[in-house]
């Protein structure tokens, strides 16, 4: 990992967002987005190969997560407000646009800004998150989708989820990273690292009410064709997402771009290290 990493807390969109920030000041800014249960840390093995590139590298925890901040009820994490979360950050750093990679729920704020604002993204990467527009045909022509889904329903009760996933010091917690990763993916340090960030006040709750926020989010979001550049990376044993949601995807973007990682799962950019990294710097026209 990057060892000239800083950590500043920027000011946008009304909240404070803790951001991991390395590479050189003049290079274009590379944003990477992180889903739940993630925080920062989950894109520690691209983050250096970004700045060797001579990218300006910044990774915020997003919004409830970590050490950013955790504004109370699930209305304020609609889409809307992660997405302009992440263009606060572009102004902060006096860019007119950058290149955004997002996993998970980082990816679907990628996906809505790039729908809704693409001035704002130079080219867009979504690694095991498909456009959101597709989820509900998915859910209604795919059982095994909806199979995979029932976690969300669970998620929308009060407290419970809360209490589950904290249970036994984050047991069942880091239960998700590791049952849905291959073996050896996330380390016991690693799951040190992922604790200390879920035992912040307020995390979980915040973390959850994304959530919790899906159905006001579904009323804002775009199926208008994308112009901007995207790449789709997808791992096929995702436990959770079926590769058919990113077949659908391809629909919204003009490039049929997406690359196939066989034996990877949801967690594919942390896994298959040296494929996503090279799929990422090939996007970007950083390798041949």
């Amino acid at each position: 990992m990057d060892s000239n990493i800083e950590f500043e807390y920027i000011e946008t969109n009304g909240i404070t967002l803790h951001v991991a920030v390395t590479g050189p000041k003049d290079g274009e800014l590379v944003i990477l987005l992180h889903g739940f249960p993630d925080f920062w840390y989950g894109w520690r093995k691209q983050i250096e190969m970004l700045t060797e590139a001579g990218y300006r590298v910044a990774v915020p925890d997003q919004r409830g997560y970590n050490k950013s901040d955790k504004p109370k009820g699930k209305k304020a994490y609609v889409i809307n407000e992660l997405k302009q979360d992440v263009i606060g950050l572009i102004k902060h750093f006096k860019r007119k646009d950058a290149v955004i990679i997002g996993h998970d729920w980082g990816g679907a704020v990628g996906w809505h800004l790039v729908s809704t604002h693409p001035e704002f993204v130079q080219k867009f990467i979504a690694i095991n998150i498909p456009h959101m527009g597709v989820f509900p045909k998915a859910l209604l022509k795919t059982p095994s989708q909806l199979i995979r889904s029932l976690y969300m329903v669970f998620f929308q009760i009060p407290i419970l989820p809360e209490k589950v996933l904290s249970g036994r010091d984050f047991k069942n917690a880091a239960q998700v990273l590791k049952g849905s990763s291959r073996d050896g993916t996330f380390t016991e340090n690693d799951i040190k690292e992922y604790k200390q960030a879920w035992s912040k006040l307020g995390a979980l709750s915040s973390m959850l009410n994304w959530y919790r926020a899906i159905s006001s989010s579904m009323k804002h979001i775009s199926k208008e064709k994308i112009e901007v550049p995207v790449k789709i990376i997808w791992g096929e044993q995702d436990r959770f997402l079926s590769k058919r949601l990113a077949e659908e995807s391809l629909k919204f973007i003009n490039a049929a771009s997406v690359t196939w990682i066989k034996d990877a799962t949801h967690w594919v950019n942390q896994e298959e290290v040296d494929m996503v990294n090279k799929e990422i710097l090939k996007f970007l026209n950083k390798s041949s």
